[in-house]
């Protein structure tokens, strides 16, 4: 691990960056370029503290699931991701079959879409990024770790996974994940990764086990979607996967339909997602005393 080049890294990647390029309320004024510190590890849900001593250089040294979200936070392009890697003294990823990397594109559009939730996600329903609106609708969906990572495993085994979404809609919902998972590993049938998530969940859940042996297939390419929110309610918004240059990832939005209620409820949603980050970033920003 190159610590100080690694620290230098990181400092020239965020001063290159704009709170609008990353979907970041812009704030007060600003005394130095780019983003602060605590808004990239927000942005990668890591420590602030932990964040500011990487740019110091005398932090430990970053896993490889924290290297991938600070790439990602940071916009950094595929290159750039590989050279955080070797300074952080890690193997490159493989830039095929298991590369969660997101395109500096991608990650732009999603931000580009203040109005609506927006996440890009893997084909296993692994969340790799989600916009600010995405976020204040579903709650933070990157911060899981091993087979929780992917929202269908959690959707089987985590009955907290369920209580956002109207008990009427479960089955539904429970057929659209497992005929979709299908799909996958109809196309990639030995892919390991796929392999181990179907393999937990055929033994820990006798819902997937019972559909899973229905063997019904459909790739997931839009939905009608309600979601229970604590604050606006009941909020019904349609769901669409959109094409990317990567088979493997997804483009999801959601949306309302026009003239309906969750026009407004979204609208009241963003309000309230921004009073959120303003409360947090006053408390996230445990590196305050520290310059940039």
């Amino acid at each position: 691990m190159e610590r100080n080049e690694l620290a230098d890294f990181l400092r020239r990647r965020r001063a290159l960056l704009q709170p609008e390029n990353v979907g970041v309320p812009a704030g007060g004024q600003r005394r130095t370029p780019g983003l602060r510190r605590f808004e990239v590890a927000q942005l990668a849900d890591m420590s602030p503290d932990y964040y500011a001593r990487l740019e110091q250089g005398r932090g430990p040294r970053p896993s490889v699931t924290m290297l991938t979200a600070l790439a990602r936070a940071l916009r950094l392009t595929t290159d750039e991701r590989d050279h955080l890697f070797r300074l952080a003294g890690h193997h490159t990823p493989p830039h095929i079959g298991g590369d969660e990397h997101v395109s500096r594109g991608l990650l732009r559009l999603v931000d580009g879409l203040p109005g609506l939730p927006a996440l890009i996600a893997s084909d296993l329903n692994v969340v790799l990024a989600q916009n600010s609106m995405a976020d204040a609708l579903l709650g933070a969906q990157t911060q899981f770790r091993g087979l929780a990572r992917s929202c269908t495993y959690r959707w089987f085994t985590d009955p907290e996974m369920r209580t956002r979404y109207p008990a009427e809609d479960h089955e539904h919902e429970s057929r659209a994940q497992v005929e979709d998972l299908r799909a996958i590993l109809a196309v990639r049938p030995a892919d390991p990764t796929a392999g181990k998530l179907t393999g937990a969940l055929r033994a820990q859940s006798t819902e997937f086990a019972d559909l899973w042996a229905r063997h019904n297939v459909a790739v997931r390419r839009s939905d009608r979607k309600r979601v229970l929110h604590p604050a606006v309610g009941l909020i019904e918004l349609d769901f669409d996967i959109l094409a990317t240059d990567r088979q493997d990832q997804r483009l999801i939005v959601y949306s309302p339909a026009p003239g309906s209620a969750a026009v407004s409820q979204l609208e009241l949603l963003a309000v309230l997602g921004q009073e959120r980050f303003t409360l947090s970033e006053s408390e996230a920003r445990s590196d305050r005393h520290l310059p940039g």
